[in-house]
């Protein structure tokens, strides 16, 4: 057993030394092979966060954009986004499935609506039900915030989740109001905020917590949103916050 032990420690040594030597001859020798290298890890990081980030760019941006644009009932605009995020889902798990079963041609179309209807399916009503009705209660202010979560429009409420699965610290300090909530907050009443329910039942507009959090994230949140379709403002009330609204 000692010669045996002995063996395998000179050939883990070896195995280290040959992994060192082929390290160095592959190694980036000069400052240009050093930057192509970065380069080239940098496009590699943005075409995984692309492709990350794209189905719920889909769902989120797409919805707003059908919404507005389309002059489409709310539910209509979630209902249509997440039927092509659904598309972009089960592209994904297709090919994921053909890089391991080895199929193509018809053997990989075969594979669509399967894929479709218990992976892409399931997945994005899923989602979509968890961002329309539920919020943690870290990350709300208070009780009444989180109480008029489902108050709040529903594009908003894609959007905040998925900005929450980003970013883990964001903090909801205001949804909806009434006229006498400004009186006790020492601001002027406001007549058109977006805070109120809208003739459409949904309250438009969130402020975010903006304190403790630098100024890369705050701004990384805010251009978020507005990337997304939704118009924000960063001004103080009662304290500095990230106001975020759909028209």
């Amino acid at each position: 057993m000692d010669g045996v032990a002995v063996r395998l420690a000179r050939l883990k040594k070896e195995a280290q030394r040959e992994w060192r030597r082929k390290w160095r001859q592959a190694a980036p020798s000069t400052p240009a092979e050093w930057k192509a290298l970065a380069g080239e890890a940098l496009i590699g990081f943005l075409k995984i966060a692309l492709i990350i980030a794209l189905p719920f760019v889909v769902l989120v941006r797409g919805s707003v954009f059908i919404y507005e644009h389309g002059r489409t009932p709310v539910w209509m605009a979630v209902l249509v986004a997440a039927f092509l995020t659904g598309g972009v889902v089960t592209a994904y798990a297709v090919w994921i499935a053909r890089r391991f079963t080895k199929r193509g041609g018809k053997g990989g179309r075969a594979l669509v609506m399967p894929l479709a209807k218990w992976v892409a399916l399931p997945l994005v009503v899923f989602y979509c039900g968890y961002s329309l009705l539920y919020l943690a209660s870290v990350h709300a202010k208070s009780a009444p915030v989180r109480a008029y979560y489902t108050s709040v429009h529903p594009l908003l409420r894609l959007a905040l989740s998925t900005a929450i699965l980003v970013d883990r610290d964001i903090l909801i300090t205001d949804t909806g109001r009434q006229p006498d909530d400004y009186g006790r907050m020492g601001l002027p009443e406001s007549l058109r905020s977006r805070h109120y329910r809208g003739a459409d039942g949904w309250v438009h507009a969130v402020d975010l917590r903006t304190a403790g959090r630098g100024t890369l994230k705050n701004w990384s949140v805010q251009l978020y949103f507005w990337s997304m379709g939704f118009d924000t403002k960063r001004h103080v009330g009662t304290a500095d916050h990230l106001h975020v609204e759909l028209n």
